[in-house]
């Protein structure tokens, strides 16, 4: 559906670089990455909103590349919605309709099933400064969507929204998304709604793409320290992977050795999510075959949850809810045991 080929952009004081990307018909695709990374760049530049200084861009195996954004039959949303302030939310959603001079029976109908589908229309004759935030992002979807596009860009859609609404929104994008299955591609920097929205991610970093993959492998396998940290593994260390005299594999940092499962040898990096750590005040009995004594140094209260620094050392990262935490009665400075599984350590 969408094919981006050695792309490159240059603003300057930014460039992306060799970007190479393959969306799918009726997939829902994240470009996931920091604040400067270059993800709104790379949307408007598939929307032909920046002049490209090499590669090329295909929508449905034709080159579009040089084609001006009017004639891509792509539609955008930005993060700050962009809605007319003078015009009601229905004239904004029929306004590209209008453009383009389509008949007031179209206009109509088009209203009706946009009103519906996202559930607006008790809003239709609102003026956007009286409408909430998930309200106007609606309002600029359905613009958005009013000329059916092939293509969808979200740039940034939640980033505004308070975190009740954007629960709700980001609920709707995927019912939307199962509905009309439009080919869609959303920027975000935020990793738990990138995990539940997309069907492949790719992480953008310094105006490369760093790694692609489904929200598992991202998740899972991230393939370097940028993408480690940007999944939020918390965990990630620096070493070598060695065989034992008994053929067990280790991976090896100054402080300790953790038992791994992996074909990999060498200097190498390793990363333990948090979540699959087992916190306990006394030794476990378990078949995982990395188990270690430590001292809680710090915890980090998250609401429901609790990130529970554990030095052995190295320091270790625990994720546990705030209900174990409370029964265990697990405090700063108290010895605690740490175990995982050789398998959820991560070798790249």
């Amino acid at each position: 559906m969408i094919q981006v080929k050695n792309l490159y952009v240059d603003l300057g004081d930014f460039q992306l670089q060799d970007i190479n990307l393959t969306v799918d018909e009726g997939e829902y695709f994240i470009v996931l990455g920091p604040t400067g990374a270059g993800k709104t760049v790379l949307l408007e530049s598939i929307a032909g909103l920046y002049p490209v200084k090499s590669g090329q861009i295909w929508l449905r195996g034709k080159e579009v590349t040089s084609l001006e954004p009017e004639k891509r039959n792509i539609s955008i949303v930005y993060q700050d919605h962009v809605l007319f302030p003078h015009l009601s939310a229905a004239e904004n959603i029929l306004f590209g309709l209008k453009i383009h001079r389509r008949p007031k029976q179209e206009l109509v109908k088009v209203l009706d099933w946009l009103s519906d589908l996202l559930g607006i229309a008790h809003i239709m004759d609102r003026s956007p400064d009286t409408l909430s935030g998930g309200e106007r992002q609606k309002v600029a979807l359905a613009r958005a969507l009013s000329t059916k596009p092939e293509v969808l860009l979200l740039d940034e859609p939640l980033s505004a929204l308070d975190p009740e609404t954007r629960e709700g929104v980001q609920k709707e994008l995927r019912q939307l998304h199962n509905q009309l299955k439009v080919t869609t591609i959303h920027v975000t920097h935020d990793f738990e709604e990138a995990i539940a929205l997309g069907d492949h991610i790719a992480v953008l970093g310094e105006g490369c793409i760093k790694q692609v993959g489904t929200p598992e492998q991202i998740f899972h396998q991230p393939n370097s320290e940028f993408v480690a940290h940007f999944a939020m593994a918390r965990n990630i260390f620096t070493g070598e992977v060695v065989e034992r005299d008994d053929g067990s594999t280790v991976f090896r940092t100054e402080d300790t050795e953790l038992e791994v499962v992996t074909d990999l040898r060498g200097k190498l990096h390793a990363s333990v999510r948090p979540e699959d750590i087992l916190i306990s005040p006394e030794p476990l009995r378990s078949t995982a075959r990395n188990s270690f004594c430590g001292t809680i140094t710090h915890i980090a209260d998250r609401g429901s949850t609790l990130y529970l620094t554990v030095n052995l050392p190295p320091d270790f990262i625990c994720l546990v809810t705030r209900r174990s935490c409370e029964e265990m009665r697990l405090t700063k400075g108290q010895k605690v045991y740490i175990t995982f599984k050789a398998s959820a350590v991560h070798i790249f």
